[in-house]
Order: C-alpha cells, then sequence, then structure tokens
C-alpha cells in the first residue's frame, strides 16, 4: 500500500472514531472513564497520530454501539 493511501486511510478512521464518539454522547473524559483506554490515548488515536490496536477498536465499537464496518473505509 502507498504511504499517501495508508495515511488517507488512517485519517478515516481517525474521524470514524470521534463520529462514532459523539453519536454516542461521550466526551474523550467519559470513554476514558470506562477505563478502556486514557484520555490522551484516545486523543492520540482520534486525531491520528497513534496505530488503532485492533482490540481497542472492538472495545471502542462495543461502547459506542457500533458494528467495526462503520470504522472501515
Amino acid at each position: 500500500m502507498k504511504k499517501q493511501d495508508y495515511t488517507k486511510k488512517r485519517r478515516i478512521l481517525s474521524s470514524k472514531l470521534v463520529e462514532a464518539r459523539e453519536k454516542a454522547g461521550l466526551t474523550q473524559k467519559q470513554v476514558a472513564e470506562t477505563g478502556i483506554i486514557t484520555q490522551s490515548e484516545l486523543s492520540k488515536l482520534e486525531n491520528g497520530s497513534r496505530k488503532v490496536d485492533f482490540l481497542f477498536l472492538l472495545e471502542l465499537a462495543k461502547l459506542y454501539n457500533q458494528t467495526l464496518t462503520f470504522f472501515i473505509p
């Protein structure tokens, strides 16, 4: 995969994470309070500066009441 394609897909995933969290009516702080991930790490996922681990994605999908396919560009 070309680097620009990877970067574009990562950006899309990051925006989908924000969209799902906001649709669920949650703040980053509220997500962090569940113990799944720290607020700092969630922020890094949402701004694309950290890769999304599959296990975190599974947990966040459950928390946000979304399917995994929601996050796939």
